[in-house]
Parts: structure tokens; sequence; C-alpha cells
């Protein structure tokens, strides 16, 4: 039996991971087990570690986080019948789902089980770094965008559906999110105008995207509001904080589908020193409260989202089983964002921590394994 080994997350706000030897995690009748060549750092991962205490309260210590992988398939559920033993795959990774709770599906790890719905074929020549940049951000766009609760989009296909005459206002275009939703929006039939700043604006555009604004930009709402004058909205994917306010102006000046998915939960400017999770708790209901009252009064609908409400859905075949793989194969599917490989082994996950807290633009932090 092979060796396992993981970068444990040892307890509530404990700011190091320790890494030691792991058992090696079988795979079950409906279950693959990948041996990792890279992983990516994600915020809600450094979040986890730092707010242990207000956030994924239910994971049981020590644990094993990590939602991006890919690599090699090494082992094969007697039900499984899409994967074999040498299929190069990316995945994401469920163990930090409050229903499964369990660190042999965390990423963070040399050999890692995944639920086959959620992993894609990779062609041969896409390195490993490069594809563990795309499964949550495609996953949280897929869910913003797809599920019947958000946007309620038409599913991408390759080749791309032709354009269907709506307009996707995505806000936070070179976000992991957004670079993931600039492309299915695209294969799926809609134009899509985005945010984001000028230096990605090059790179926006290779991806599909119809037209790029400048997020600092103090007439941006009024720019974005003029160009889609005209044109049928097919709603706004908001990401980061400030969006939704931004959609809502924008959404409110433009004619279409007046809904907002939103990707990102709003938080404290500045994090509460004291009576830390009830400030925070408060923060969030009154702001949601003032949102949505907001929203009535300008007829415009919202919705938070997060990518694991994909896990069992439609949309998750949709996205991971039937499209991904022939896309990344016929060319179509960039893997993004770019992957920023921050050092080789499982040592180097902490560092990656450091170095995502830290902000990337148009990146996604990697580690080798």
């Amino acid at each position: 039996m092979p060796t396992n080994r993981a970068a444990y997350q040892p307890g509530q706000k404990a700011f190091s991971l320790e890494v030691r030897e792991a058992p090696y995690p079988s795979a079950e009748a409906d279950k693959i087990v990948v041996k990792n060549g890279a992983v990516a750092i994600n915020p809600i991962d450094w979040l986890i570690q730092s707010r242990g205490d207000i956030m994924f309260t239910h994971l049981a210590y020590p644990f094993v986080l990590g939602s991006d992988v890919a690599g090699e398939v090494v082992e094969v559920g007697k039900n499984v019948t899409r994967f074999k033993v040498g299929d190069r795959v990316l995945g994401f990774t469920r163990g930090s789902d409050a229903k499964i709770n369990d660190p042999a599906e965390g990423g963070f790890q040399l050999y890692t089980v995944l639920r086959p719905n959620m992993v894609s074929h990779i062609p041969d020549e896409l390195p490993y770094e490069s594809a563990a940049a795309v499964p949550l951000g495609l996953a949280t766009a897929a869910a913003g965008l797809f599920e019947e609760t958000e946007l309620a989009l038409d599913l991408p296909s390759e080749p791309a559906k032709p354009f269907n005459g709506k307009t996707l206002i995505i806000w936070g275009g070179s976000t992991s999110v957004g670079v993931n939703a600039i492309q299915l929006s695209v294969a799926a039939g809609y134009e899509v105008f985005t945010t984001a700043s000028p230096k990605n604006h090059k790179y926006l555009k290779s991806l599909g995207a119809s037209e790029i604004f400048d997020y600092k930009s103090p007439t941006v709402v009024a720019d974005m509001a003029r160009a889609l004058k005209g044109k049928s909205t097919a709603g706004a994917l908001s990401i980061g904080q400030g969006a939704a306010e931004k959609c809502m102006e924008v959404l409110n000046n433009s004619s279409g589908n007046k809904f907002i998915a939103m990707a990102s939960f709003p938080v404290p400017q500045k994090e509460p020193q004291i009576l830390v999770f009830f400030r925070t708790v408060v923060f969030f209901v009154s702001w949601m409260i003032s949102f949505k009252v907001k929203g009535f009064f300008k007829d415009i609908k919202s919705n938070l989202l997060n990518a694991g409400m994909i896990t069992n859905s439609n949309v998750c075949k949709a996205i991971f089983v039937d499209y991904l793989p022939k896309a990344l194969t016929a060319g179509t599917f960039t893997p993004a964002p770019k992957a920023e490989v921050v050092g080789h082994g499982l040592e180097h996950i902490q560092d990656g921590f450091d170095a995502q807290k830290k902000g990337v633009s148009a990146s996604k932090i990697v580690v080798t394994l």
C-alpha cells in the first residue's frame, strides 16, 4: 500500500499546518483515488485557518483542507466506469462539506479521494499545475451561472452555442471565479461585459469577454450602463467586496433580467477584536437585509451562492463530465487563472497560504507534488 502524507490543519485558529504521515485513502465503490501532481490554494483555506472558530465549525480536527487537485488516477471503485488507472484528471474535492467532513477527501495530501461527477479528464499536454488552478473557480462560476436558484442560464457546449442576444455582467473578471465564468458564459452563447484592472484587459479579451471596464474608474457604473443601452441583460454575477452594490446600480439602469448571483460573502472591512462571532453575524445579517430592501424597491433580486451547490446537481455533470473534457481537448477552454507555483512539496502549502493572503491578480497560487 502506498505511503500517504498530508498537510494537516491541526485545530481551530492554529496558524501553521503540520505535514506528517496520513492514512492511505482507498477508493469506495463509487469513488476514485488520485495521486496528486499539483494542488491550488484558495482564500477559503487560510480563512478557515485564521477564522475556524466562526466558519466551517463542523470540521473535525486535525483536518486536511484544499479544494483543487490535479493528478493521476491510481485506484477506481468497482462502480466507477468513466475512469481507469493511469488517467490524468483534475478534481474538485468535497472533504470540508458539512455532510461529508472527511479529511480523506481533502486536497492537501499526496493521495485524495474524489467523487467522479466532480472530476474531468485532462489532455496529456496540460501540466498538472495549470489544471489544478481550475476546479473551485469553475464550480463556483457554474453554480452562479446555471443553478435554477441563481441566474439559470443556458448550459455551455463544445463547440460554443451561437450568440443568443443577451449580455451577462460579470463584476470581477480577473478573479479565479471570473475567468471561468467568462469562458462558460461565452460557450453558452452569451456576450460578456466584465470589470478588471487595465493590465488584465487583454487577458480577459483572450478568454472571450466582449467589453472590459476598469473597476477603479469613478465612472465605471455609468460607462457600463451606457454600453448596455439597447441590449438585454442576462443578469449579473458579482465577485468581490462591493461588487454586488455596483451590479445593482448597473442593473437599475439597464433592461433585461434583474438578478444578481453573489459569489462573495460580505465581511467587515476591519475584523472585530471582541465578540468576533456575534459582531460578524450582526454585520452579515444587517448587510443582507439592507441589500434585499434596496433590491426590492429597484425590483432587483439576488441570492448568495457557493460552489457546493453543484455537488449533487445536474449542473455538476453538465460542466465536469459533459463540457470541460471536450473543451480542454478542443482547446476552446483555457485553464484559468494562470498558475503561480510557489514551491514543490507539502511543506510549501503554508507558504502558499501566506502568498495568497497578500493578494493575487489573474493568477492562482499552486504547489506541485
